[in-house]
């Protein structure tokens, strides 16, 4: 009997990638603004 194995499919790694990368690149960005002000 051969096991069918289902890797990871590129709409799961694209849904995840998504789900950590734009949490993570608003915060970035807010950040990088925030320290521009300070350096005014």
């Amino acid at each position: 009997m051969i096991m069918d194995r289902k890797g990871t499919t590129p709409l799961h790694l694209a849904l995840a990638w998504g789900f950590v990368g734009i949490p993570l690149a608003l915060g970035v960005y807010q950040t990088v603004l925030n320290a521009l002000k300070l350096i005014q």
